[in-house]
């Protein structure tokens, strides 16, 4: 137990994940995302990734055109994966940023949104390369609070499809909870060991913020995490560079194309 630290990281609940929309949170907002009379509609089928060279990969991958438009600032693509229309979108670093991106989305014609994402590892037993199916994130952010109550999940089916897809890969992976904050070089060691405590095996910037937007609006939204540095023992262990990054990165990148192509809510 660490009484210094627990002030200062709140420990999280896993009892008090919430359902349904928050009571308090469910007064109208005085702003609302919409759609300008000049904007067209996106393909319903959403990858957002938070790196510029995931981005590129992505893009290549889809063969999305070097036409592309720009929502917040931030660039979206037309792409495909086995004949289905793919929405490609990067880079929306951060959780308020990742979460005005997907709202504007979300009006523009996003169905399902799959996250592409980084994160640090908090447990020794999670190493560079192995990717993270997160079954909920933490809320260390200052946005996803706003949108729900607790700790966010991903979507069932698509949390399904990413798993279906994992176990038949080569890839080690891990399913569990995904811490989510918002600065970036405030990764301190009371914070990495208060959450290790939790069991919580991961560290991201946006995670928690696009499953609380996705649950407020209602819109699947899921994600994977490739692990790009480890913090379990306490000192910086980057690895974003290391060949079983770059070879698990592509892996997952297959994967959640796949699983949104295979993805067919409302016939999309």
């Amino acid at each position: 137990m660490m009484p210094s630290t627990s002030a200062a990281f709140p420990r999280a609940n896993p009892g008090a994940v919430s359902r349904g929309p928050d009571p308090c949170l469910s007064e109208t907002a005085l702003i609302n995302p919409v759609r300008e009379a000049h904007e067209a509609l996106v393909p319903p089928r959403v990858i957002l990734t938070f790196t510029r060279p995931d981005y590129l990969l992505l893009c290549r991958l889809a063969q999305a055109p070097t036409t592309l438009r720009h929502i917040w600032g931030c660039e979206v693509r037309r792409g495909s994966w086995q004949d289905r229309p793919l929405t490609v979108v990067a880079p929306a670093l951060g959780a308020p940023y990742a979460a005005v991106v997907l709202e504007k989305l979300i009006v523009l014609g996003a169905r399902m949104a799959l996250a592409l994402a980084w994160c640090g590892s908090l447990q020794p037993g999670v190493a560079i390369g192995s990717l993270v199916l997160p079954g909920a994130a933490v809320p260390g952010d200052g946005t996803s609070r706003h949108y729900c109550a607790g700790e966010p999940e991903p979507d069932p089916v698509l949390y399904k499809l990413l798993q279906t897809r994992l176990e038949a890969g080569e890839t080690p992976w891990q399913a569990g909870r995904i811490l989510s904050i918002d600065a970036l070089y405030r990764e301190t060691p009371g914070l990495v060991r208060h959450y290790q405590e939790q069991g919580v095996l991961g560290i991201d910037l946006e995670l928690a913020a696009l499953f609380a937007v996705g649950r407020y609006r209602g819109v699947p939204v899921a994600a994977l995490a490739v692990v790009s540095d480890e913090l379990g023992d306490l000192t910086f262990q980057p690895g974003h560079r290391s060949p079983q990054f770059l070879q698990a990165r592509e892996a997952a990148l297959g994967i959640v194309l796949a699983a949104a192509a295979q993805w067919d809510g409302d016939h999309a």
